[in-house]
């Protein structure tokens, strides 16, 4: 079987699940469970063998039929039939493991923490789940960008379902129409940009745009626009800067949604959507450095607000952002092995934070790391796969982040604006210092309840997920060199520097190592010197705490601005447009009953107003009308 069959199968397996399970199996959610689980084993297990063969993509592979064909763009420059297929590359490949694996830990990890959901409900969860993968697969394989956006909204739509899963709970319904929106937000933009990129460049295949990149040059300002445009769809869906509010909130869903959603699926579909895209990005300067001062700027805001959360749901949720943040500003400074490297070791220490977390309050019963402590003894499983995690974010040797955050603090050390370093690199003594805090108060500390005092690891499949995930936060970091040599063909000018500074490397390293140690120190020792930090810094704390204010901002907008505009739109349309309407209508009524005495039944009647309409005709022909 040649790859690209492999990877049609993968794709549509899933696909093929929730089919079966939303017309036939939903009541079962057991066996419901199981068909899913075994359709993202089938795709895990194709695309191995596809990574195994990947050297054999150096031709890609695309197959395609026509969805709309060139007549329906008639008139437009240069424009061709548009195809819905497939399009099989090196990047796309690694893209496509990377989901599978996740989307399949998760899976098997939620038949532990699933188990006292109801048969339908549970069902229904692995229903979204198929969806959900089969979604992220299909915008993965998209042949051009106009199917990618198709499967962006699947997306999209899976996030919500998945987000809302307890949609009987006020804040889940809250939460996930606030993911819903603010997404939709940048998804105008980035239908937007597609549009231009088609009517005015004629273009919208992936390989074209690939290795013509410069179609775009041809009117650099529109180009320019353009890609802005899509960039406010990564913005979006990957919780940028001003629109990473979604995200926190999305903790409503279950803790396995999560590490679904956070760790290489939906939010890292804008990231890969600059990578996909990067031939043609690298081309504009001016939007490159808009990218690079964004995501450097993300990341750093969102490390301050994870340093005073207490739901441990809350602080991975804010890292997430952060860590996307360093994922776009390598891309933004001309590195696409720096961010999607970093998005391959993202997303299996991330996951495994999450799902990590999950046991965690599965044994607590409580979100709160103030409601949790002395785990590490109850529960060395979950505290050990956990500690890998938090040592593999904090970017802390052997394990995977250190090499994939390295590589973005070099990145950025020889970028021509220091600012995204800058940024960066306050960001890695932030980083370990919340995930120090947070690991130190939930497992180091003694236990502040009772249920933390029972706490015990997770049954096996979550025990399972986690050890798997843990090994891949490993090791993961050992394949740089071959990441980096498979995407070569994306890299085109990508900057090398025959002698590379140390200093970037050893003052991340030194800040990691300090903001774990104070971390450490404040929290388990001096309880009541960070008592006096707290009073000393009150009113940043509260800023923190109320996220800058940014929520408030987005929230007055909506009651404010968008709620009288929706007033104004309802008054237009009861009164001018009804009224309108209703005037035709009344008038045509009225009209009609006065005629309506002239309908006589009576054959005299109608003959005599024939020879009148005729007469009167007559004379205006004769008259010359």
């Amino acid at each position: 079987m040649d790859l690209g069959t492999l990877s049609f199968i993968s794709w549509w397996a899933p696909f093929l699940s929730f089919l079966i399970i939303g017309f036939f199996t939903r009541k079962k959610g057991r066996f419901s469970a199981y068909l899913s689980i075994g359709a993202i084993f089938l795709s895990l297990i194709l695309s191995i063998l596809i990574i195994l063969n990947i050297e054999e993509l150096k031709t890609p592979i695309s197959k395609e039929i026509v969805w709309l064909p060139a007549g329906v763009s008639r008139g437009v420059a240069g424009a061709n039939s548009i195809y819905f297929g497939f399009y099989l590359d090196r990047l796309s490949a690694i893209m496509l493991f990377v989901v599978a694996l996740v989307a399949f830990a998760v899976q098997v990890y939620s038949i532990g923490y699933m188990s006292e959901e109801s048969s339908p409900s549970l069902g229904r969860y692995y229903a979204y789940h198929s969806l959900f993968a089969f979604s992220m697969i299909g915008l993965t394989l998209s042949k051009n960008i106009l199917q990618i956006f198709v499967f962006w909204e699947l997306v999209g739509l899976c996030s919500y379902l998945l987000i809302g899963f307890y949609y009987y709970k006020p804040e889940a319904a809250r939460a996930a129409l606030k993911a819903f929106w603010i997404t939709k937000l940048g998804d105008v933009g980035f239908i937007i940009g597609i549009l231009i990129l088609y009517f005015k460049f004629g273009v919208i295949d992936i390989h074209e745009l690939i290795n013509k990149p410069y179609i775009l040059k041809e009117d650099f300002n529109l180009g320019s626009l353009v890609l802005i445009l899509i960039f406010c769809g990564a913005v979006g869906k990957s919780a940028q800067f001003p629109l990473h509010i979604w995200l926190p909130d999305a903790m409503e869903g279950p803790t396995p949604v999560s590490a679904l959603i956070h760790a290489a699926t939906m939010v890292a579909a804008g990231v890969y959507l600059v990578s996909r895209l990067f031939p043609v990005f690298e081309l504009f300067e001016n939007v490159m450095w808009i990218i690079a001062i964004i995501g450097s700027f993300t990341a750093f805001l969102s490390a301050t607000m994870a340093l005073v959360q207490e739901d441990i749901k809350r602080i991975l949720a804010y890292s997430t952002i952060s860590q996307l943040g360093y994922m776009m500003a390598a891309l933004g400074v001309g590195s696409i092995v720096a961010g999607f490297f970093h998005l391959f070791t993202h997303a299996y220490f991330k996951a495994l934070l999450f799902l990590g977390a999950g046991a965690a309050i599965h044994a607590v019963h409580s979100n709160s790391i103030w409601h949790m402590g002395g785990i590490f003894r109850k529960a060395p499983i979950t505290s050990l796969t956990f500690g890998i995690g938090t040592l593999a974010l904090c970017g802390i040797p052997p394990f995977s982040g250190f090499y994939s955050k390295e590589e973005i603090i070099i990145k950025t050390y020889y970028y021509d604006n220091k600012l995204p370093f800058l940024f960066l690199i306050v960001t890695v003594f932030l980083t370990a210092f919340y995930m120090g805090r947070a690991y130190t108060v939930a497992f180091l500390t003694k236990p502040r309840t009772k249920e933390a005092q029972d706490a015990h690891d997770p049954d096996f499949s979550m025990s399972f997920s986690l050890i798997l995930l843990a090994i891949f936060s490993i090791f993961a970091g050992f394949y740089h060199e071959k990441i980096s040599h498979l995407l070569s063909y994306l890299q085109g000018s990508e900057f090398h520097h025959s002698k590379v500074s140390t200093l970037p490397k050893i003052l991340s390293l030194l800040l990691a190592f300090l903001g774990l140690f104070f971390s450490y120190y404040l929290y388990s020792a001096k309880p009541l010197v960070l008592t006096n930090l707290k009073l000393r810094f009150s009113y940043i704390y509260t800023v923190l705490q109320r996220r800058y204010y940014i929520d408030d901002i987005f929230e007055w907008i909506y009651r404010k601005i968008v709620v009288l505009l929706s007033v104004l739109a309802s008054w237009w349309d009861r009164h001018i447009v009804d009224g309108i309407v209703n005037w035709v209508v009344y008038n045509t009524g009225r009209i009609g009953r006065s005629l309506r005495v002239i309908q006589t039944g009576i054959v005299q009647d109608y003959a005599f107003y024939i020879v009148i309409g005729a007469t009167f005709m007559l004379i205006l022909i004769l008259r010359g009308f």
